[in-house]
């Protein structure tokens, strides 16, 4: 039998940071930019419903949380202020991010690179 994923303790939105806190029961703390969140954003729009549909979300740089909503016990959906407010990130989705950011990140940037992109708006 596996363990029980690590849940979250605290959740907390910094403004002036533009970065929500996530701190759970194992002690790992996360600090996630809402930039991040928002181009990793778990919603069909982003994910679309196979690895091949996954949509590249530029034009991200200056955008902010307004909202978190908690959705039951296992997941808060995140409003931000571009209109985007249909992805629920579960717990486990989360700690994922917070994990693999050293990964997901330089992986997004390149994209973006390599379309001739922007993370600005545009």
């Amino acid at each position: 039998m596996s363990a029980a994923p690590p849940q979250p303790t605290e959740i907390r939105y910094v403004t002036r940071e533009k970065t929500l806190h996530v701190t759970f029961d194992d002690g790992v703390c996360f600090a996630l930019a809402a930039e991040y969140l928002r181009v990793e954003s778990p919603s069909a729009e982003v994910q679309g419903h196979n690895p091949s549909e996954r949509i590249l979300v530029p034009g991200k740089r200056y955008v902010s949380i307004t909202a978190v909503e908690p959705i039951g016990n296992y997941a808060v959906r995140l409003v931000f202020n571009d209109g985007h407010d249909t992805g629920l990130y579960s717990w486990s989705y989360l700690y994922e991010l917070g994990r693999d950011h050293g990964v997901r990140w330089p992986r997004y940037i390149d994209a973006i690179e390599a379309r001739n992109l922007s993370r600005e708006l545009g």
